[in-house]
């Protein structure tokens, strides 16, 4: 559940480039990029990202989104913005449950 304001800020779906000359997944050999490389062993795990850093303000659980600051059952149980906080929803007639 998030508000109008904080859909912009929504993560999308990482999509490879389109295959074409000069783009960065095509190997054209003077690309610099490596064959039969462990991608494992040569990436820099301190410029990962890591997804599961951020808890939740109210019941202190892990937050799958990145901007985020609550999960998404308390959002949806106190009718309030995941990312910012905001009143979305009125919930005082509402008997809600997270499961």
């Amino acid at each position: 559940m998030v508000c109008k304001k904080c859909e912009k800020k929504l993560g999308t779906l990482a999509t490879p480039d389109k295959w074409k000359d000069g783009s960065r997944n095509a190997d054209t050999g003077s690309s610099g990029r490596k064959l039969n490389e462990n991608k494992l062993l040569s990436s820099k795990a301190k410029n990962r990202f890591a997804p599961y850093e951020a808890k939740c303000k109210i019941c202190k659980s892990r937050v799958h989104q990145q901007g985020s600051h609550y999960c998404q059952q308390c959002a949806y149980k106190n009718g309030i913005c995941a990312m910012c906080g905001v009143q979305v929803l009125d919930t005082t007639q509402y008997k809600m449950s997270s499961k």
